[in-house]
């Protein structure tokens, strides 16, 4: 382990502090089987819930695992130990329900089912030509 000097130390313990005092901390959290969310109880008093289907590694979890949710870490994990994932609370609360290439899969996917007049519009005009052009190589 690396030898820490007495300014490194408190540099550190200063970010600490900070970081307490300004990041989104838990001091609850469960899981609502009727709604398909997972709702956190922050620090600051506010409440927050997210969906466990837009979570990477809580799709296709059982509702009995995902009942079993802790608060870690100070309130800035949360844990299934039924299903063994470890969960940032400050990256949820930010939008990041998963690794950044998931992330990107998922919103395309998204994406590319909305619906809308315009979309259909495009689509038939482009059948009328032939279908979508081939990309050029």
């Amino acid at each position: 382990m690396a030898d820490f000097d007495e300014r490194q130390f408190d540099a550190a313990e200063a970010r600490g502090r900070a970081i307490l005092e300004t990041e989104p901390r838990a001091v609850a959290a469960r899981y609502d089987a009727e709604t398909g969310r997972v709702v956190l109880d922050l620090a600051n008093g506010c409440t927050y819930a997210f969906p466990t289907v837009l979570v990477e590694d809580l799709q296709g979890a059982a509702t009995e695992a995902l009942a079993s949710v802790e608060v870690d870490g100070l309130g800035f994990n949360l844990h299934w130990p039924d299903l063994d994932v470890d969960l940032y609370v400050p990256a949820l609360i930010a939008g990041v329900f998963g690794t950044k290439a998931w992330m990107t899969r998922e919103l395309a996917r998204r994406a590319g089912q909305v619906t809308s007049e315009a979309k259909a519009a495009a689509a038939r005009a482009n059948g009328t030509k032939g279908g979508r052009p081939r990309r050029a190589v």
